[in-house]
């Protein structure tokens, strides 16, 4: 498809895209080159305006007009804007121009495990706009080990073609390469100090953002310096004041005057290790499954099964053998580090059925395990709670509606408030994921087209719960940055804005700038994480989920109070536990099917929504059986190490 260009944007069509920047900015990069690079151009970082004029920083108007193109193209090096000859020298062009005689498509070069093929495939794209061309020509070289070289291409992208929009394959949403390139910047000097520079003074903001009518965005952009040295040292924080709290009760939320944000729980900091656990065994369904685990006796033994029963398949050969005790997943968690799992009410109709949990459970897991709960309350996603009707979604128009989930919230809030595992309450799961042609979503929401009616209502919920219980902050659970402008203007009284993130293995990008500057909330990482399953060798890849999440967490971790960052994180949520073989369901509840649901900034492009887990069910035949895998054992020994 050849490019089309509005108010001088390039509009590339973009496969492999989730949302507006979720891409995966590189794979865990080789702390050497694997693959031969002769024109590296000059050292970088150098500077800029040697070869140009830059005018407009921090405006809509931003421009660098460059005035010696033959200079700036022997600093950058082959490959890279506006160098386009010289890639006709490197060492490994000509054998992969033999492989490859015709024309390829770029899109099938972005994480293929080739970096030096995905390299070559992009300096030679065509029909794809310049911006897009250089960000994955700077991944392939990132994934190949030559850093510096990726840092050259990530900040070209800001500097020539921050503007660029790049559309998902059906139109729905826009991303800019612009936002993606500055957060692959972060990412990269954060990992690899050793390059002892720093980029300063650079931003990338697009008011209207949200929409895909690219006309009205208004920009700031800046791309600011670079600068000599690692980051700055950490933060002091017993020196800096207090500037903000939210809540004044057992759980706290405060804000120096830094802008970093902590949460307190019993006035001693906490950071969320999170955990998504529904443990649907296999052959169940989670509709009608949902919190089921916390009641499940199947072997009359007095207790619930998954939380204490289970065990750990240490050969992996499907027995129970004896040096293989019963340890339940209450305990694997705590050993693994786990101090909050998220769960959600469930139930159908119109009312609050408190017979789902069995608060003796939750007690135990918060007293004996140290875990406590973040309490989620769908807000009407998959209809739960409105008592709409599943083909027409929740309307946050309907008073009706509204008012079925005033009263069953009030009344969930009233029956948890006081117990000891509560740790928050979490509105909604992505309600905002744009609709489809009918105005309905995925959650079964009308949200993303009844926006200010949505986080309205978000806002009203948010003050109730407030009003019930003082003690504990409320949350939203959104997809990513959706309508992030729309929160900070409807929606005040929430506490903590909770994104489901997924932005590839190097972490979350420009999530932390992009919250601080628009809505000064403390934020957390409502789910993140990364399937098992290898869907182009076929074959289950544990190194590479447990590469992911490490990628994933050290960014997370890296941008908590008293780091030398936005410092606005508070935690993240694993998603998920156990995997969940009802998902796909192309073959049936009692099938682990490896079908390539999604694409997603994973290893392999590609998400296998039943193997999510950093826990596996085996073979499935025996609902007690658990297999951790390589991503459990990193979080248990190195992340969240006591």
């Amino acid at each position: 498809m050849a490019n089309r260009r509005e108010r001088g944007q390039v509009i590339t069509p973009l496969v492999l895209v989730l949302l507006f920047c979720c891409l995966n900015a590189f794979a865990a990069e080789p702390s050497k080159p694997v693959f031969p690079l002769k024109n590296t151009g000059a050292p970088f970082p150098f500077d800029f305006a040697k070869f140009g004029s830059f005018t407009g920083r921090g405006a809509n108007d931003y421009k660098f007009k460059i005035h010696d193109r033959f200079g700036l193209a022997k600093a950058m090096g082959a490959g890279l804007y506006p160098n386009g000859s010289d890639i006709f020298k490197e060492p490994g062009f000509f054998a992969w121009k033999k492989k490859n005689p015709s024309p390829v498509s770029p899109w099938d070069h972005v994480q293929s495990g080739d970096p030096e093929s995905d390299f070559y495939a992009w300096t030679q794209a065509r029909d794809v706009g310049p911006g897009a061309k250089l960000l994955f020509t700077g991944q392939a070289l990132a994934e190949g080990g030559h850093i510096t070289q990726a840092l050259k291409a990530y900040y070209a992208v800001l500097v020539f073609f921050p503007r660029e929009a790049c559309w998902s394959a059906d139109h729905s949403f826009v991303w800019y390469v612009g936002s993606e390139a500055l957060g692959r910047i972060q990412s990269l000097t954060q990992h690899h100090m050793e390059i002892g520079t720093q980029l300063q003074g650079a931003r990338f903001k697009v008011i209207n953002g949200n929409d895909t009518n690219l006309d009205n965005d208004i920009f700031v952009i800046d791309p600011g310096k670079w600068v000599r040295g690692g980051p700055p040292a950490p933060v002091d924080l017993s020196k800096l004041k207090i500037i903000n709290q939210r809540g004044y009760g057992r759980v706290q939320l405060v804000q120096y005057e830094n802008l970093q944000w902590q949460l307190r729980v019993d006035g001693t900091t906490m950071v969320v290790h999170g955990m998504t656990y529904n443990p649907t065994p296999v052959g169940q369904h989670i509709s009608a499954y949902g919190l089921h685990w916390m009641t499940d006796d199947t072997d009359e033994n007095g207790k619930a099964d998954a939380p204490y029963d289970t065990w750990v398949d240490k050969n992996r050969n499907g027995v129970q053998d004896s040096d293989e005790p019963n340890v339940g997943d209450f305990e694997l968690m705590k050993e693994m580090g786990v101090n909050a799992i998220r769960l959600y009410r469930t139930g159908d109709g119109t009312e609050y059925n408190p017979g789902v949990f069995k608060k003796e459970v939750l007690r135990d897991l918060y007293h004996t395990y140290g875990i406590s709960c973040i309490m989620g309350e769908f807000l009407g996603a998959y209809t739960v709670g409105s008592g709409a009707l599943w083909d027409e979604g929740t309307d946050y128009t309907n008073p009706v509606q509204l008012e079925n989930m005033r009263t069953i919230i009030k009344d969930y809030v009233m029956d948890h408030r006081t117990e000891p595992y509560v740790l928050m309450w979490l509105l909604g799961n992505e309600n905002l994921m744009p609709a489809d042609y009918s105005g309905v979503n995925a959650t079964r929401t009308k949200a993303s087209v009844q926006v200010e009616a949505y986080l309205k209502f978000v806002d009203e919920i948010a003050e109730m719960i407030h009003r019930l219980d003082p003690d504990h902050p409320v949350a939203v659970g959104n997809l990513d940055l959706v309508n992030l402008e729309e929160h900070a203007k409807f929606a005040p009284h929430v506490d903590i804005f909770g994104a489901n993130a997924y932005r590839g293995s190097s972490g979350f990008g420009g999530l932390w700038k992009s919250v601080q500057e628009t809505f000064d909330r403390p934020l957390l990482i409502t789910e993140y994480g990364c399937d098992a399953y290898d869907s182009r060798k076929d074959q289950e890849n544990e190194k590479a989920q447990a590469d992911y999440h490490e990628g994933n967490w050290n960014d997370i971790e890296f941008h908590t109070a008293g780091h030398p960052t936005e410092g606005n994180a508070i935690g993240g949520v694993i998603f998920e536990y156990l995997d969940e073989w009802w998902k796909s369901n192309q073959g049936g509840w009692d099938t682990h099917e490896t079908t390539k649901d999604s694409a997603m900034p994973f290893p392999d492009g590609w998400a296998s929504e039943e193997w999510y887990g950093i826990i596996s069910q085996g073979e499935g035949r025996d609902p007690f059986l658990r297999q951790p895998r390589a991503a459990y054992y990193l979080y248990k020994d190195k992340l969240w190490k006591h």
